[in-house]
């Protein structure tokens, strides 16, 4: 059999809701335990108080060891998506998690920070070899007046888990502070959630079922982009995703850092400011899938970048958060613990007045997503969608590991409050305003005629 003979799902006879619908659950879970692992190791990093520049470095390896295992890993798990049935690559990562978490309880428990670090890095690597087959399932399952949608409903899970994962993280830092092992325990129960959940998504075949795997890595990514490059609009989609993983990277590096630094307020607290960006991307993501009507809107994907520029300076230029919070932090030093406290709402004022902004900012990312996202899974060829989708995931977290860089020298190269990287993510952004504005035109003003 030809590989374009490859059987496919008859969407139109068979039902798709029930593994849709599994596959959405199963990405929430292990998107939850992704970032849960990761913030929870840097809650842990910030409350040992080493000297600030130590501690920033450290957040930042954190980072990039969360960012690595895309790289390494996502070409593997592009060719497990298109050499065998993506259901069961998706069990087989689930499975894989299981001993991803008995590693890190193991290092929670030893208070060993070389081991909780190790294991932001391992828990990433099961997420990046899962990446392609989550993404390469949903054409599959899904009819395609329907992909945009289903496009909005997963990166509305997945940031509702990450924002949910953070805020949990914060949680947890701050009851289990020394019996940390107890929040490792919790996010096994919520793996072996996952596993089950993994069991719903619909039996499909093998898309390329005779790859033969590339021992040389290099030389596989080099076929791939060739393939995306050879088609324009899958290019630019590409680079695209990219600039957005590394906005979205940057954008939680500053938040960690302004509200310890600036604000003064707890892990949790700071957790919210978090929650304002990742509701507003699973918000937007919804409204960009509904907006789309049964087709891929790229005309949504201007305004989106519009959006992110307006809101993204306006998280520098709206400073009486930062002004406010000084003040409450210098007034409580002075008037001692009983006027810290009565001015202890205040602080909470202080975070409201970011998280407008913050959450419009991540509305119109969402916006800027989704036809990305339904492009890139919609363009390649069934049998190289799989390769196409991992190439993908791995320079959307060159885009996050570039994050680190970059906040690295925004902060310590150019000495930016946390502020003034805001601002600074807002000038790259205004550039991508730019570009798409130019590109996408045509596809804009017919939006917007249509709209």
């Amino acid at each position: 059999m030809k590989k374009s003979e490859q059987p496919t799902l008859n969407h139109a006879t068979r039902g798709w809701q029930g593994g849709f619908w599994s596959l959405i659950a199963t990405q929430f879970q292990t998107a939850f335990n992704d970032n849960a692992v990761k913030f929870l190791v840097i809650y842990i990093i910030v409350a040992m108080n080493f000297p600030n520049q130590f501690r920033d470095r450290l957040i930042l390896l954190v980072g990039a060891l969360f960012a690595l295992p895309f790289i390494f890993f996502s070409m593997t798990g592009g060719y497990f998506a298109d050499r065998y049935s993506k259901r069961s690559v998706t069990i087989g990562t689930k499975l894989l998690e299981l001993g991803v978490m008995a590693f890190t309880i193991t290092g929670l428990y030893l208070h060993n920070l070389p081991m909780e670090c190790a294991s932001v890095f391992l828990i990433s690597m099961e997420a990046a070899l899962f990446g392609p087959s989550k993404y390469g399932l949903l054409p599959e399952l899904l009819p395609e007046n329907r992909l945009s949608w289903g496009n909005g409903i997963i990166e509305l899970g997945t940031f509702v888990a990450s924002i949910s994962a953070t805020m949990a993280a914060g949680i947890m830092a701050e009851r289990y502070r020394g019996h940390e092992a107890i929040a490792g325990f919790l996010l096994l129960g919520f793996t072996c959630v996952g596993l089950l959940t993994s069991f719903g998504i619909s039996r499909l075949p093998a898309a390329d079922s005779h790859r033969i795997f590339r021992w040389n890595p290099l030389g596989e990514l080099a076929s791939q982009i060739k393939t995306i490059y050879a088609d324009a609009v899958l290019f630019w989609s590409v680079i695209g995703n990219t600039y957005l993983w590394f906005l979205a990277a940057l954008l939680q590096f500053t938040i960690v850092v302004y509200g310890h630094d600036v604000l003064h307020i707890d892990d949790t607290r700071t957790s919210y400011l978090q929650a304002a960006v990742g509701i507003g991307i699973g918000l937007g993501s919804v409204a960009a899938g509904y907006l789309s009507r049964g087709k891929i809107e790229m005309g949504l994907i201007p305004i989106g970048a519009l959006g992110m520029t307006v809101f993204g300076a306006l998280l520098y230029f709206s400073q009486p958060a930062e002004a406010l919070a000084g003040w409450v932090n210098s007034v409580a030093f002075h008037q001692g613990n009983s006027m810290a406290t009565k001015l202890g709402t205040l602080t909470v004022t202080a975070v409201r007045l970011r998280i407008p902004d913050l959450s419009l900012l991540g509305f119109f990312g969402g916006f800027f997503a989704v036809p990305l996202n339904a492009m890139i899974q919609h363009r390649p060829r069934p049998e190289q969608k799989g390769g196409v989708i991992a190439v993908a995931n791995l320079l959307s977290f060159v885009g996050v590991f570039l994050a680190a860089g970059a906040y690295y020298l925004f902060s310590d190269g150019f000495h930016q409050t946390p502020a003034g990287v805001f601002l600074d993510g807002a000038i790259l952004t205004l550039v991508t305003t730019t570009v798409s504005i130019y590109l996408l035109r045509d596809s804009l003003l017919h939006f917007v005629r249509r709209s």
